[in-house]
């Protein structure tokens, strides 16, 4: 470890200035590199060219080292963590739930966020997760004091294998002195930033194998009533697709899941650029390189900021999620579908935005009398209720003025793909907007298809903002 630490050392000696353009294709090279080899599409001839770059001259040697070992992103980094509260289980969890947390000079809220986690889970919740807490102060007395105070309030959860409090030693991190002046950001906080992202990937390393899937937190936030349950409900609606990074919050580093697998690519990948910028902008570098190329939020926020003083010097930060909501355990379920529409289209807002729990939305040309837009499940489902709202804040005439909810069976194809042969109607949009409790009380049926019928042509355009469902039970099989 301390001879990467050295060789990165080394590298920063060779530095300009200008280094975000080098920095965006170094980024690229060596991940796709590592994908290259992971993949097994590297031939013996050139893994045996890469062993023997390393005994070169001993002026590029040190360099060559570290590139081999930092491009290996699938292996764990060597840390001998400290238990400081409580032991791993045996058996992997849903969840894994990873804060790090310093020593403030105003306010500690880690206390608070703790208890919101375990108060806000029902107890068949709480065998799912596990929550790790990573000390990443030096201030040993601190560390032990905190120590003490959560084992107190927490025991319970610990004898349970639900809590896990551990330090990464100072003798693992990289020297702080003489980063890199990014952004002309002041020495003091680039040295915060640097260390903060070294915090976060020994927890990520920590974490890799406690469960199948990992919520990134910060020490100061609130959770919202069930939010396991929510979190749950949108995965199995993603299931089939392709994501590397899911958000429940807009604000900083909280928030955020991932797949337990990418936990040791995204460590070892704030580990090589830890001084170059902060942990939240090396997220979007390391998201885009996974191919995922756009954010996948959700709505509504499953976490809160609560801090009033930032763990950088004690500063105000009173940043708030207007999107979050205490009781959020109502996401809708949406399953899994097709959908069709003859509405000529806007650029890229097709179809599959409006259905989407993501914060986008379907955009079309002013639609006629007649024309439509169909969702058709994969599979039948029953419906308790459907919502669907038309408009937007800043366009609120392109709303659908006149038009009917209807709910279908029977699937037929046709030469656009299926489409349902009956259908009855749930009934007409009020001000662009529709809402249907109930529906699985009104139609004896398994639905097969939701569609909205446009009932008289307008000269506005078209948004569909939101279409979202709630089943009473998983499509029938």
């Amino acid at each position: 470890m301390r001879l990467v630490w050295k060789s990165l050392d080394k590298m920063r000696c060779l530095r300009k200035r200008s280094t975000i353009p080098f920095l965006g294709f170094l980024i690229t090279f060596l991940l796709f590199l590592n994908l290259y080899i992971e993949d097994g599409y590297v031939l013996e001839e050139d893994k045996r060219q890469l062993r023997e770059a390393s005994v070169h001259p001993p002026s590029s040697e040190r360099y060559v080292h570290t590139f081999r070992d930092l491009s290996n992103f699938s292996g764990a980094i060597n840390v001998t963590y400290r238990y400081l509260a409580g032991t791993p289980l045996n058996r992997k969890k849903y969840l894994t739930i990873g804060l790090s947390s310093v020593k403030r000079k105003r306010g500690n809220y880690l206390l608070e966020t703790i208890k919101s986690i375990f108060d806000q889970s029902s107890y068949e919740e709480l065998k799912e997760i596990v929550v790790v807490v990573h000390l990443a102060d030096f201030d040993l007395v601190w560390c032990e004091n905190l120590v003490q105070e959560i084992t107190r309030k927490f025991a319970h959860h610990i004898i349970a294998g639900r809590l896990l409090v551990i330090q990464a030693p100072e003798e693992y991190y990289p020297s702080l002195d003489g980063l890199k002046r990014n952004y002309n950001d002041p020495e003091d906080r680039v040295r915060f930033r640097s260390k903060q992202n070294v915090d976060y990937a020994f927890l990520l390393n920590f974490c890799t194998n406690l469960s199948h899937f990992y919520m990134m937190l910060e020490d100061d936030v609130r959770c919202s009533r069930n939010f396991l349950t929510a979190l749950k409900k949108v995965i199995t609606s993603r299931e089939g697709s392709y994501w590397v990074m899911l958000e429940f919050s807009k604000l900083g580093y909280i928030g955020k899941l991932y797949h337990s697998r990418d936990l040791s690519r995204l460590a070892h990948f704030l580990l090589m650029f830890y001084q170059e910028m902060p942990c939240d902008w090396l997220l979007i570098h390391f998201r885009g390189l996974l191919a995922q190329k756009d954010v996948i939020r959700f709505k509504p926020s499953l976490f809160q900021h609560m801090g009033y003083y930032s763990s950088y010097k004690g500063a105000e930060n009173k940043l708030k999620d207007d999107d979050f909501e205490e009781d959020s355990i109502d996401i809708p379920d949406n399953p899994p579908a097709s959908l069709y529409t003859n509405i000529n289209v806007f650029e890229n807002y097709d179809a599959a935005k409006a259905y989407s729990t993501v914060d986008e939305y379907f955009w079309g040309k002013p639609p006629s009398t007649g024309d439509f837009f169909v969702i058709v499940f994969n599979k039948s489902a029953k419906i308790s209720k459907i919502k669907i709202a038309t408009g937007s804040d800043d366009r609120q005439n392109d709303i659908l003025h006149h038009g009917a909810l209807e709910v279908g069976e029977k699937l037929v194809g046709t030469k656009k793909g299926k489409q349902c042969s009956s259908y009855i109607t749930l009934g007409e949009f009020k001000n662009g907007n529709i809402e249907v409790q109930d529906v699985d009380h009104k139609i004896a049926f398994e639905i097969e298809c939701v569609r909205i019928v446009v009932t008289a042509s307008q000269k506005e355009w078209l948004i569909i903002r939101s279409i979202s469902l709630w089943t009473t039970q998983p499509p029938s099989q």
